[in-house]
């Protein structure tokens, strides 16, 4: 094991397959003179050369179809975004050709592409730079949706991501490319679809994803202080969903509380506890709750910023009332 940053994790991820695989190859703003935006890309132009590191216009609707038709030809291409909050304006292509292309053409064109880039908020970037999009992109059928929450994970995940033959929007959080963690020696991949229990406990269910699963953890490093046991779920991928994890310990602890970095209509929580109603009803001892980013656009202000996003409190408060303590 070595401690490396988020971002080398990410870079090793790449540099291996495209070492692997001569079809892959990384498109996005500033990826290549500049190294990247966050520095992911560093030293990457130095060894692929400009015929697979590639520098785009500042024009996410164009070298977006670019890319997805680049794939659609037999290349597997990396698309970078600088923040998945201007890649609102390539959505188009995501949704409407990306995701689409392997039903509209019966089966004759897979466009095995990878979407990625920094996503949710990160401090006082402000209402149009801080949207989480897992709930937008998880709505549309022909994607697959991941997320880390820590290098060993972002890894793993973006190997796969890049070898699967489906269209992946990889969400990575713009305040986690600084963070470090343990990463594997050597080759390794982790399953698209498959959550990972990062704590084991007996009285309540935690779920989350990406950088809130710091939220989650240590609320229930907090809880574990007053005697009550948490099992903490990260999800890694938000679709395909992985329910049976979910659905097997809330089938042991009889209690779940979702903690999410997007608001709180149509999300991600809504399709978990509509699935744990649906498949552990007889199991609940209270009814699922959740801890969600305030139903308003993301505000600037300090002050608001810190009332606006999920907390440790409000995450130990929902557990508390899930056990019927407060």
């Amino acid at each position: 094991m070595r401690t490396i940053q988020f971002r080398d994790a990410l870079r090793e991820a790449m540099n291996e397959e495209m070492r692997r695989d001569d079809r892959v190859f990384l498109m996005g703003e500033e990826v290549a003179e500049y190294n990247g935006a966050y520095k992911v890309s560093q030293g990457m132009l130095d060894e692929f050369g400009a015929d697979r590191i590639i520098d785009t216009p500042i024009a996410e609707l164009g070298f977006t179809g670019i890319g997805v038709g680049a794939a659609m030809n037999g290349l597997r291409p990396i698309v970078e975004f600088m923040t998945w909050n201007f890649a609102i304006l390539a959505a188009d292509q995501i949704i409407n050709s990306a995701a689409k292309m392997l039903q509209m053409s019966g089966g004759q064109y897979n466009v095995p592409i990878v979407f990625r880039g920094g996503n949710g908020t990160a401090g006082q970037l402000a209402a149009t730079h801080s949207q989480s999009f897992e709930a937008f992109y998880a709505h549309v059928p022909g994607l697959k949706v991941l997320t880390p929450s820590n290098p060993a994970d972002a890894k793993g995940l973006l190997k796969s991501a890049i070898r699967d033959d489906d269209p992946v929007v990889f969400l990575e959080s713009e305040k986690m490319y600084g963070d470090k963690g343990e990463v594997p020696d050597g080759e390794y991949l982790i399953p698209i679809g498959k959550a990972d229990i990062k704590r084991k406990g007996d009285d309540v269910t935690i779920v989350s994803f990406g950088k809130i699963m710091k939220v989650a953890l240590e609320a229930a490093d907090e809880l574990a202080k007053d005697g009550i046991s948490c099992e903490v779920i990260d999800l890694r991928t938000i679709r395909p969903l992985d329910v049976e994890t979910i659905i097997r310990s809330v089938q042991k602890t009889n209690r779940c509380v979702v903690v999410e970095e997007s608001w709180p209509y149509s999300s991600i929580s809504s399709e978990i506890a509509y699935r744990i109603q649906k498949d552990a009803f007889d199991h609940l001892d209270a009814p699922v709750s959740r801890v969600m980013q305030s139903d308003t656009p993301y505000p600037f202000s300090p002050n608001l910023i810190e009332i606006a996003v999920p907390t440790v409190e409000q995450t130990i408060l929902r557990v508390k009332e899930s056990l019927y303590l407060v």
